[in-house]
């Protein structure tokens, strides 16, 4: 079953976290968040986890038992070992037979041999592996990761990301918040947050190729407001594909899901001046 939100709005006060955002979640498939600093992510997410924050609009989602959320900090029980904190969720689900699939989701985290490790004193990647582990226990349709990656090193990063795979492959939605755009490069669908408002979603392609204008790769830049630093270049965008004289600059080359990103976020601050 596909899940989805529209007209989704949430506000705190005076102050509007989400609107009008719409979001289709097809089941085996990853499904990116993308956006800066509050731009809404972690409150899209907590809908998506069936957490209530007096949202308004049309919401289709699992029950709650059947939705894994992973917050972005958090999501495991510090004072327990791991082994207890898996035996916690399948208490909270009834689960039978859950210790075989434990044991492999513990193994394919690297987490096999700390079963009698008290959670709250391995490392935050560690921690975060854990976490994720807890949430796929139960099998559930939905699962939600709110920035499980972030900080984590290279080979934590894609050893949670075995594991959200897998579970993908298994046949669950996964709506993961990132901040690392290679990783959401890789998800069925991103969906581009900024202000509380969707600026592009789709496929990671198909935002990359709805790009407007041109970017041009440069040493200097003729725009600034419309450049930004990539290692020791300049990356410019042109909105009419006007390309000024900005010094040894080259074509663009492949437009990367970060460009789209910042040319749509820029799309929206030059609308909104």
């Amino acid at each position: 079953m596909t899940w989805a939100v529209s007209d989704l709005r949430v506000n705190f006060g005076a102050n509007q976290a989400l609107d009008e955002v719409a979001m289709s979640i097809e089941p085996a498939s990853v499904h990116a968040v993308i956006g800066g600093d509050g731009a809404g992510k972690s409150t899209l997410l907590k809908v998506l986890a069936s957490l209530n924050l007096g949202q308004s609009g049309t919401i289709r989602l699992p029950s709650q038992n059947r939705v894994g959320y992973v917050p972005s900090s958090g999501g495991i029980f510090a004072d327990l070992t791991v082994t207890e904190n898996m035996e916690f969720v399948a208490d909270a689900h009834r689960l039978r037979d859950w210790r075989p699939r434990a044991d492999l989701l513990l193994a394919r985290a690297a987490l096999g041999q700390f079963g009698d490790r008290i959670s709250g004193r391995m490392s935050g990647g560690q921690r975060r592996k854990l976490a994720g582990v807890m949430a796929l226990l139960p099998q559930p349709d939905l699962v939600v990761l709110d920035e499980v990656t972030t900080g984590l090193d290279p080979v934590s990063r894609m050893e949670l990301w075995r594991l959200v795979a897998g579970a993908a492959a298994d046949g669950a939605a996964i709506v993961a918040a990132t901040t690392y755009l290679d990783e959401a490069e890789r998800a069925s669908s991103v969906l581009l947050l900024h202000n509380g408002r969707v600026l592009a979603s789709g496929s990671p392609e198909s935002v990359v190729g709805s790009v407007p204008g041109s970017i041009t790769d440069c040493a200097t830049p003729s725009n600034r407001s419309l450049a930004w630093r990539r290692g020791r270049r300049w990356r410019q965008w042109h909105p009419d594909d006007g390309r000024a004289d900005e010094g040894n600059s080259t074509g663009g080359g492949d437009i990367t899901l970060e460009d789209a990103a910042i040319v749509f976020e820029l799309i929206e601050e030059r609308r909104s001046r």
